[in-house]
């Protein structure tokens, strides 16, 4: 029975280059892999077929030979059918198929791990609207795995060292033939080590790692909001085995304000502001993230209006220029206690005024109204 053309199995040109190759040899495994088709030996021919295809056209000597002479030129290399190299770093040739089907470390070749990284680590860290707004330095106090100081991270008391992994042969895997392919797991007496300690430090007890409290200075720069996060490189847990520490993440959580209220980098406040200041026009005091300012007033300011001092905001958290602008709603503020000679002053202003000057404008009515169609529809 002839055999079928390797480019044909693979569905690639004469003149695909091996990313090509790889990818499209990546969608064939994935599609005919015996655990997606479990029972169907059409698939299952697929599938080894196509590992077949890939193992000749992968390399480069077996290509060209078999570009000038075809499957005559390749004499043993792709005989017997399935050839079990193709899975020497199969996890890495389909892209993970290992974690997809629930193969953990399998089809790596043999290869031992290296050291692994360590966890990265959460603090969550409260801190005031001014603190925010200004930016400050604190000193935070994170509990971490570090290196044991004794071993200097081996887990080998003085005098020792590890020794290779009698179960794996130092490998750190266990290798299981499944059917037509190899399978290799991660060995569970040095748990992918590949290698044990016979005489434990007696500080970390052979972990090589131990539990610390170490104080850290985080720098909060100005303009910084809630949820956003700082990282700190490094400062996470050291990996086993002497593998690189992970990052700490500190988190920050803003305290409200009793005055203002921020949107993005702009804050917004409220400011009571007496019956003849809005009337005539003059000067309120604003306060703001640097004290209280001068604002002017203009004439015939109407309660509720929103101010807008541009610039006095937050600052950028990214280290910009610009501030956000700080939004101010004036609120007119009606006096409690008049003296008798203050009620007949009032009451003199309101004769004296027209009548016309207390209706709304007509935007002011259709506020009115939706108003009133509110509390209608709430209380029936």
């Amino acid at each position: 029975m002839s055999k079928r053309d390797y480019y044909e199995v693979l569905g690639v040109s004469r003149t695909s280059t091996e990313v090509e190759i790889k990818s499209a040899y990546r969608k064939l495994a994935l599609q005919y892999h015996p655990d997606r088709n479990p029972g169907d030996k059409a698939a299952e021919e697929m599938f080894k077929t196509a590992a077949e295809a890939y193992a000749i056209l992968a390399d480069t000597d077996k290509r060209h030979m078999y570009d000038r002479f075809g499957h005559a030129g390749l004499g043993g290399a792709a005989t017997g059918g399935f050839d079990p190299t193709v899975f020497t770093g199969f996890e890495d040739i389909l892209g993970g198929l290992g974690d997809i089907f629930g193969f953990g470390d399998g089809f790596s070749g043999g290869r031992r791990r290296g050291p692994q990284r360590g966890a990265d680590l959460r603090y969550d860290l409260e801190i005031s609207f001014e603190e925010s707004a200004k930016g400050t330095e604190t000193i935070v106090q994170i509990p971490r795995q570090e290196a044991c100081e004794t071993c200097k991270g081996s887990g080998a008391a003085a005098g020792s060292k590890a020794t290779s992994c009698p179960q794996c042969q130092g490998r750190g895997q266990l290798r299981y033939q499944q059917g037509f392919f190899t399978v290799a797991r991660t060995c569970n007496q040095c748990r992918g080590a590949g290698q044990i300690v016979t005489k434990p430090c007696a500080t970390c007890r052979g972990a090589g790692r131990v539990q610390r409290e170490r104080k850290l200075t985080v720098k909060i720069p100005a303009g910084i909001a809630t949820g956003q996060r700082l990282r700190l490189v490094g400062e996470g847990e050291v990996g086993p085995g002497g593998g690189p520490a992970g990052d700490l993440y500190v988190v920050i959580q803003v305290q409200g304000h009793a005055f203002f209220q921020r949107d993005g980098n702009d804050l917004h406040c409220s400011v009571p502001v007496g019956f003849p200041t809005l009337a005539l026009g003059g000067t309120i005091l604003v306060p703001t993230l640097d004290g209280e300012e001068p604002y002017q007033v203009p004439e015939g300011t109407q309660s509720g209006t929103t101010l807008r001092l541009k610039g006095r905001g937050m600052p950028d958290v990214n280290g910009g220029r610009a501030h956000g602008d700080l939004l101010v709603t004036v609120r007119v503020v009606t006096p409690r206690k008049l003296s008798r000679e203050q009620k007949k002053l009032i009451e003199q202003l309101a004769e004296a005024l027209p009548k016309e000057q207390f209706e709304p404008t007509p935007s002011e009515e259709d506020d009115q109204k939706n108003l009133f169609d509110r509390v209608k529809d709430i209380f029936g």
